[in-house]
C-alpha cells in the first residue's frame, strides 16, 4: 500500500508520513500538485532519511519529463505519473528511478512496459475497477499493477483488488479525510494504515 498525498506544509506533511510510517508503511507518494510543491518535498525527504530511514519516498502527479528530473535531482526514490510518458521513462531508466506511469487500456500497459516500467498505475481505478485488472492478468501475468483512484481503506474495497491481481494499491483521500488533517489527528491515520496494510496481506 502506497498512501498519496500533498500538503503545501512541509510541517503537517511531515507528521502525515510519519503517521504512515509507525503504521507500518514503506513507501509513500508525495503529490506534485500545489505551487512549490518540490519545496516542500525538498524538506520532507531531508527529515524523511533521517526520521523514518525505511522509507522508500517518491513522487506522484508527474506529467512530463523535466518535473521526473527535478524530483530525482532532490532525492525522489521512483516518479508516478497520471498518464504514460515515454519521455519521461527515458530520463528515470537513464537514472535507474522505478517509473510509474498511469495507464487505462492494456495497449497502454504494453507500451509501457515496452519502455521499461516494470510496475503500471491502473488510473482512474474506481472508473476502471476489479474487473480491469483482472481482464489484464489473465493474458499477461507477468504485469505488476499498482491501482489508484478511489481505493478506499475497507476489508472489501482491498479485498477485490488483492483477489483481482493487484500488485499494490496507491491511496489517497479516502485514508486522509480532510477534517483528521485539521485536527492532527495523527494517530487515526496510524491505526488506518495498519489495518489497512493488514486487508492487503
Amino acid at each position: 500500500m502506497v498512501p498519496v498525498f500533498y500538503h503545501k506544509d512541509a510541517d503537517v506533511a511531515k507528521k502525515v508520513v510519519k503517521a504512515c510510517y509507525n503504521g507500518g508503511v514503506r513507501a509513500f507518494e508525495f503529490t506534485n500538485r500545489g505551487d512549490f510543491a518540490h519545496e516542500v518535498f525538498a524538506q520532507l525527504i531531508k527529515w524523511a532519511r533521517q526520521e523514518c530511514p525505511d522509507l522508500v519516498l517518491g513522487v506522484g502527479s508527474v506529467v512530463d519529463a523535466p518535473t521526473a528530473v527535478l524530483y530525482m535531482q532532490m532525492g525522489a526514490d521512483f516518479v508516478v505519473g497520471p498518464l504514460f510518458n515515454p519521455d519521461v521513462a527515458k530520463v528515470c531508466n537513464r537514472r535507474c528511478t522505478l517509473y510509474i506511469p498511469g495507464c487505462g487500456t492494456v495497449s497502454e500497459v504494453g507500451f509501457a512496459q515496452e519502455a521499461g516500467c516494470e510496475v503500471c498505475k491502473v488510473f482512474p481505478g474506481d472508473i476502471l475497477g476489479p474487473k480491469f485488472v483482472k481482464g489484464i492478468m489473465a493474458p499477461m501475468p507477468w504485469t505488476r499493477l499498482m491501482v489508484t483512484g478511489g481505493v478506499e481503506p475497507t476489508a472489501e474495497n482491498l479485498g477485490a483488488w488483492k483477489q483481482a491481481g493487484a500488485f499494490c494499491v496507491g491511496m489517497g483521500s479516502k485514508l486522509f479525510p480532510k477534517d483528521r488533517i485539521e485536527a492532527g489527528d495523527w494517530q487515526y491515520i496510524t491505526d488506518k494504515c495498519s489495518e489497512s496494510l493488514g486487508y492487503f496481506k
